[in-house]
């Protein structure tokens, strides 16, 4: 697979993360406040909002750094391992949010994540 591909995915999975979680940082008490009615039919999640929600704003940070740093290895010198990391822990938050807007019932959500799926797994393939 050529780098430019695999660049340009990076960059998509860096933006999406990236963005997401600055949402999660400066609009904090408006994504708790949502996610409470969005989780209130879920034994697992509607008292744990703001940890769920922690531990995804962690994971969306480190997938973002990850990716970015991996487009500029890959595009300095060839390097994989960044990128490989970064695709790796983008589709575990994916699935994590994946289980979250199941628990939920939220099946159109999940749908969307499914779609933010592909190019993340293709990462790892192409990166491995």
């Amino acid at each position: 697979m050529t780098n430019a591909t695999s660049i340009l995915v990076l960059l998509f999975l860096a933006v999406t993360f990236i963005q997401s979680a600055y949402d999660k940082i400066f609009g904090w008490q408006g994504n708790i406040d949502w996610l409470k009615g969005h989780f209130a039919n879920t034994s697992l999640l509607k008292n744990n909002v703001p940890l769920a929600l922690g531990i995804i704003l962690i994971l969306e940070l480190i997938t973002g750094v990850l990716t970015l740093v991996g487009c500029v290895e890959l595009f300095i010198n060839g390097g994989k391992t960044f990128g490989f990391y970064g695709a790796v822990f983008s589709s575990i938050t994916l699935i994590f949010l994946l289980l979250g807007q199941r628990l939920a019932k939220d099946y159109d959500g999940a749908r969307t994540i499914a779609i933010y799926f592909v190019p993340s797994i293709l990462a790892v393939w192409w990166l491995s």
